[in-house]
């Protein structure tokens, strides 16, 4: 099955930024039957949260620029951000370290809820 997700990542290699935080969404499409991955696009955003405040409509227009990936992986995530990436139907994981890891991570997580959902 193919996913396409967005990465938080000031470097394009760690998956290292808060979801609120992030200035840049690494967006790759993930392949979970190889386990691989390949890039896609990088995407500019603006970031909503300062300190720990944030605008309800700026985390949801974030959501929006996100809204065609399947999952988000970020370093952390608050439940307000997490919950305007559900209304689009994407999923948040904190799972933080270098990218190829955390995908890999995510697919297995992914493939293993499918066999127990079935």
């Amino acid at each position: 099955m193919k996913y396409k997700i967005g990465i938080a990542s000031s470097d394009g290699k760690v998956v290292n930024l808060h979801f609120g935080k992030a200035g840049m969404f690494h967006i790759v499409e993930a392949d979970s039957e190889t386990m691989t991955f390949h890039y896609k696009e990088r995407r500019e955003t603006n970031p909503v949260c300062q300190g720990q405040e944030h605008d309800d409509k700026e985390l949801d227009g974030l959501a929006d620029q996100l809204k065609d990936c399947d999952y988000v992986l970020v370093s952390r995530i608050g439940e307000g951000a997490r919950t305007a990436l559900l209304r689009y139907s994407t999923q948040a994981y904190e799972l933080p370290g270098f990218i190829e890891d955390s995908i890999k991570r995510l697919l297995s997580y992914v493939e293993v809820q499918k066999l127990l959902n079935e």
